[in-house]
């Protein structure tokens, strides 16, 4: 069982420097850091989650950007990030379609978000959590990361993932979305016929 103990908020930017500075030596954008511990059998734990602003993305198409700024999203990064993640360009409703699945991160829980371009208003929620359920340890500082991460899987990609299956599925079409604990099992999403569902992976 995991219980959230306390929570603390820190904004990482040098506002002292920022008027000092030209355009061309603004510091880069900033990041909002949450530390604070949790308890896990008993115990406990401190966590730290890293999120970037949606203006981190700067490729994400402006009306998606915009809904995603009206849900006050903030995109979380898992702690092995090393460059802005869990934004994913995809065809996910069809072959050629140009479409956006993102995390977003609010009020203590973070839902997994789908754009189609051909669609307008809100998301498809794939998928909620508390963003105290998505954390683990993974270094010797015993302090837990967010562990969630999303990518695009190409029908490549998922045809390997099925390799050692005894019967594997005909080749996808289109692009799936990888559903990832870090370092532990990815699922796979796919959109067809008006529903998602889960491709079959080995056991």
């Amino acid at each position: 069982m995991v219980r959230v103990v306390t929570r603390t908020i820190s904004m990482w930017c040098a506002l002292l420097l920022v008027g000092s500075l030209t355009p061309a030596q603004q510091p880069p954008q900033s990041h909002l850091v949450e530390s604070g511990e949790v308890v896990v059998s008993g115990h406990s734990v401190p966590y730290r989650i890293r999120r970037l602003p949606v203006s981190s993305f700067p490729d994400l198409p402006a009306a998606v950007a915009g809904l995603l700024n009206q849900r006050a999203c903030m995109i979380p990064q898992t702690y092995e990030a090393h460059r802005p993640e869990n934004v994913v360009h995809a065809s996910l409703e069809r072959a050629g379609s140009s479409d956006w699945a993102v995390l977003c991160s609010g009020e203590g829980t973070v839902s997994l978000l789908v754009f189609f371009g051909s669609a307008t208003g809100d998301p498809m929620v794939l998928s909620t959590s508390l963003e105290t359920q998505r954390l683990q340890g993974h270094d010797d500082t015993g302090i837990l990361g967010f562990n969630w991460g999303i990518d695009p899987a190409s029908p490549d990609r998922v045809r390997d993932a099925q390799t050692a299956m005894e019967h594997r599925p005909r080749r996808l079409d289109h692009d799936a979305l990888a559903d990832s604990v870090v370092d532990h099992r990815t699922i796979y999403h796919f959109y067809a016929k008006n529903v998602w569902t889960l491709l079959e992976m080995p056991k």
